[in-house]
């Protein structure tokens, strides 16, 4: 889990919306592509949903993450960057 991940994460829970990539990063000051890789990333742990072909939106677990519900060890993110 990296840093930009927790912003994504926090940025989707406290705003509670479906957004694109390009929408987060704008908002947490990281550029569009890292944003669009840690997404899918993000989407593959099902800490996000992929709500159609280039909106997000943060799930249940994710939730449960970012309140310390969930530990970050069980969470598997492949190729961290």
């Amino acid at each position: 889990m990296t840093q930009g991940d927790e912003r994504i994460l926090e940025f989707l829970d406290a705003k509670d919306i479906v957004a694109s990539p390009s929408v987060i990063a704008a908002n947490i000051d990281y550029t569009g592509e890292y944003v669009s890789r840690r997404c899918r990333k993000l989407a593959d742990a099902k800490l996000l949903q992929r709500v159609d072909a280039s909106n997000y939106t943060i799930t249940d677990l994710g939730s449960a993450f970012l309140s310390g519900d969930v530990d970050a060890d069980s969470i598997k993110l492949d190729d961290e960057e």
